[in-house]
């Protein structure tokens, strides 16, 4: 049996009914046409399936390296999503963010809500990502959001914010 990553990219192509597509019309059909996955999800798909290299980039085109036609989608396939955000969710740690402000921030919001640890570092990454604010503060307001008490953060989340703790 094909890979999930090669179903959904060879379906893309083959509804396409094109050969190369842009990124971000790949990125469109995955988030807003198919309703699978969010925007940030479509471009980590993406960006997973260069590593993986069933896509190529050419001249600011991307192409599969396969022949999509010898791929079978079974009839109503909707993917899982875990074969290429399972790699970034296992790290609790959010990009750019410090690992302990993470871990108590994003642990106190999952036992509170009893949401998954992943899912809670993905939202939080989103948000960041969405209104171009440090993922510490995604982290307050998602905490805020959901009511969880995380004031004894605030110290070190305004350290990481005015005294640059958190630079790479």
């Amino acid at each position: 049996m094909d890979s999930e990553e090669k179903m959904i990219t060879s379906f893309l192509f083959k509804r396409s009914g094109k050969d190369k597509l842009k990124e971000s019309d790949i990125c469109l059909s995955l988030s807003i046409d198919l309703g699978w996955f969010t925007y940030q999800q479509a471009k980590e798909f993406v960006k997973h399936i260069l590593k993986q290299k069933l896509l190529m980039r050419k001249e600011g085109v991307l192409s599969p390296t396969f022949d999509i036609e010898n791929v079978v989608i079974p009839a109503g396939f909707y993917p899982s999503k875990k074969s290429f955000t399972e790699e970034k969710q296992t790290q609790v740690n959010i990009k750019n963010m410090d690992k302990k402000n993470a871990d108590s921030i994003v642990q106190r919001i999952a036992k509170k809500t009893d949401k998954d640890v992943k899912k809670v570092a993905i939202k939080i990454e989103e948000i960041a990502d969405e209104k171009k604010i440090l993922p510490e503060v995604a982290a307050l307001l998602v905490a805020m959001e959901e009511n969880v008490e995380v004031k004894d953060c605030f110290d070190a989340v305004e350290s990481a914010i005015f005294i640059g703790e958190n630079e790479e």
